[in-house]
């Protein structure tokens, strides 16, 4: 219970082919589930209007989500009010003395924890090191100080991720008036809500970055608070930093070998890095020569513009070929060939969805049967968040009488809703990012843990990202999306040239964009490293800017107060490039040569998706790779991955 609370949140995507007869290898030994009659193709489901039925309420644990996703505000608002209940509950359960004593003689007893199964043993363990982490071998009014401020985070938190959303203003003859209208206006102000990364026109670009950016004291004040309050609770309950609190259990352990994959990775890419720059001054260059210096806000834009020059990669060229049927098809043929998976579209009951768009999706296997179900919340609407998301509704568990309690999840994009002449079109970046989404739904779906507590994502946020970036590899391999991308019109196959073009145009500037990811890691560790800070946060982002990254700091700007993954990854942030390194050696060593392989297939559900966090990541990993990869492994895949000839490239572009 303990563990489920604390893990409460979410992470913060032809004809079917046909279903199972077989009887089945659920954990357990329960029988495989029949096919429902009410199943349809999963193609076909995503490219016609659907007929949902309103969401009454889904049921009990699914706060966090309703937060998040639900369309009437009160009920965003009732959720959010409950998320912080139960969160403040789990802080006092995590503090509650004779749990901790009757878990502790529990782990004390040598025979009795022989006795017990290797993930039984690891979910005791894991409960134990909540109650450490919580403050449990303190005396009392330590323990409640712990408690107070865990409290005390969870509200700082809150109030650092509205505050990192919130837009700037400015007054409107303040802003030259041939760039004005590029913002939303409020009487005489401007509104600046965002860094318009990709506008065309340099200074708007500058203007938003300036004004976006501009320091506020409440929310600088807020982020001080935040920092100090973790560190404080770090050092309360034993740890010399939060890092090294926030990173136990992980692939890395510990913040010195997260700062030593960082420092390395940073080295490897420097001179492909600075050459990316290069690129991108002198096509800033030849198109504003009055202003030519490559400033922060400028790589979004002209890598883009590189990337276009050179290769033609213009969204609407691919999206009649990635109509959102076609690209769920391909996901359920990958799924079938690699672990005998059908995906099948079933009409939700009445109140079950609390959107008329949102399908549901059987997940079956070829001889286990029915495995979970994934609900697909993918369309845009209105005060919808924008990001892409997995929420865990109900966790996978055995049960007492030795059935299996199936998975069921939540997938939520922000994709445009098909028109009268169209389906809804996907551009190479949403086909991606709906891979990636999946990647999650599968962990969650294919995870058979016997308790739900460690159940399919909830593991170690360095792991939880490898099944969703590896489905990365298969979104970008022709031989995968040869398999479904058609014409919506013609049905004519997307030409592999097309496909060569978008991989290679991946490469672009890709060093750049790395390196700035190892900044934001780099920051995200030293914020949460040694206590009292030496400098101002704003003074150790100029800092760290200038070592880890080859542009500028600019003066009066605090990107820190707008870094929201401070609150969801704070100590973290670097867990996706670990990630990423892993999924590059799971794919070169599994599935490059043949991407539909079925023994490299079931080896990843038997190595590594079926233990959710049930097992130490490193000893999954080690399962799948049958090596155990070093720090310079890591880094080795992650340069590997920009294997474009930059030499013949630089001199080609010139």
């Amino acid at each position: 219970m303990l563990r489920y609370g604390r893990r409460l949140c979410g992470l913060g995507a032809g004809a079917a082919l046909r279903g199972p007869t077989g009887r089945g290898g659920l954990l357990g030994g329960g029988r495989a589930r029949r096919v429902s009659t009410s199943w349809s193709p999963v193609g076909a489901a995503f490219n016609v209007k659907p007929q949902g039925r309103r969401w009454d309420l889904l049921g009990e644990r699914q706060a966090d989500f309703v937060k998040i996703g639900h369309p009437e505000p009160a009920f965003r608002e009732a959720a959010e009010e409950a998320c912080r209940s139960i969160g403040t509950m789990v802080e006092k359960l995590n503090t509650n003395v004779e749990l901790y004593q009757s878990l502790w003689k529990l782990l004390d007893d040598k025979k009795l924890m022989d006795s017990l199964d290797a993930e039984t043993r690891r979910v005791a363990e894991l409960f134990m090191f909540d109650f450490e982490i919580s403050g449990i071998h303190l005396d009392e009014e330590k323990r409640r100080r712990a408690v107070d401020l865990n409290v005390k985070i969870l509200d700082l938190s809150s109030a650092f991720l509205m505050g990192a959303n919130f837009p700037n203003k400015i007054q409107k003859n303040l802003l030259p008036q041939h760039i004005r209208h590029h913002f939303a206006r409020d009487g005489s102000y401007v509104v600046i809500d965002g860094l318009h990364a990709e506008a065309s026109d340099d200074l708007v670009r500058e203007a938003a970055y300036k004004i976006f950016l501009y320091p506020n004291d409440g929310q600088l004040k807020c982020l001080e608070e935040l920092l100090s309050s973790r560190d404080l609770l770090a050092n309360l309950v034993g740890y010399p930093t939060f890092s090294h609190r926030a990173l136990q259990g992980t692939i890395a352990q510990t913040p010195e070998t997260v700062m030593q994959f960082l420092e390395k990775l940073s080295d490897k890419l420097s001179e492909r890095a600075a050459k990316d720059f290069e690129m991108m001054r002198d096509m800033k260059m030849k198109l504003n020569p009055q202003n030519s210096e490559l400033m922060p806000w400028d790589p979004p834009y002209y890598s883009g513009v590189i990337r276009a020059e050179r290769y033609n990669i213009e969204p609407s060229l691919y999206c009649p070929f990635f109509s959102l049927g076609a690209c769920m098809e391909g996901l359920n043929i990958l799924f079938n060939k690699l672990l005998g998976i059908t995906l099948y579209a079933e009409q939700p009951a009445k109140g079950e969805v609390w959107c008329d768009d949102v399908r549901k999706l059987a997940v079956v296997h070829e001889s286990e049967g029915l495995l979970g179900y994934i609900y697909c919340d993918f369309f845009q609407r209105a005060n919808k968040p924008h990001q892409d998301c997995h929420f865990t509704i109900r966790g996978g568990r055995l049960k007492e009488d030795g059935s299996y309690q199936l998975p069921v999840v939540v997938l939520m994009l922000n994709l445009p809703h098909s028109s009268r002449n169209s389906p809804t079109l996907l551009t190479p970046g949403m086909m991606e990012n709906l891979f990636h989404e999946m990647g999650h739904a599968m962990h969650s779906m294919l995870g058979r843990t016997r308790y739900q507590h460690v159940t399919g994502t909830r593991c170690p946020t360095d792991f939880a990202e490898v099944p969703s970036i590896l489905m990365e590899y298969f979104s970008n391999d022709y031989r995968v999306v040869s398999q479904f991308a058609r014409h919506y019109q013609t049905g004519q196959p997307l030409p592999k040239a097309m496909v060569s073009r978008l991989c290679e145009s991946k490469k672009v500037c890709a060093a750049a964009e790395m390196q700035l990811q190892v900044f934001y890691a780099a920051l995200d560790q030293i914020y949460h490293g040694q206590h009292p800070l030496r400098k101002s946060t704003t003074d150790i982002l100029m800092e760290t800017q200038e070592h880890f990254y080859g542009l500028p700091y600019v003066p009066d700007t605090a990107w820190q107060l707008r870094f929201s993954h401070l609150v969801g990854y704070g100590a973290k942030y670097y867990s996706y490039l670990m990630s990423r390194a892993v999924a590059s050696m799971v794919w070169k060593e599994c599935f490059l040569q043949d991407p539909f392989n079925r023994a490299a297939g079931e080896r990843y559900r038997r190595e590594m998706l079926a233990h959710g966090g049930g097992k130490e990541p490193m000893l999954m990993v080690q399962g799948m790779l049958q090596k155990c990869p070093s720090i310079d492994d890591f880094v080795g895949a992650l340069v590997s991955d920009l294997n474009l000839d930059f030499e013949t490239f630089f001199m080609d572009s010139k």
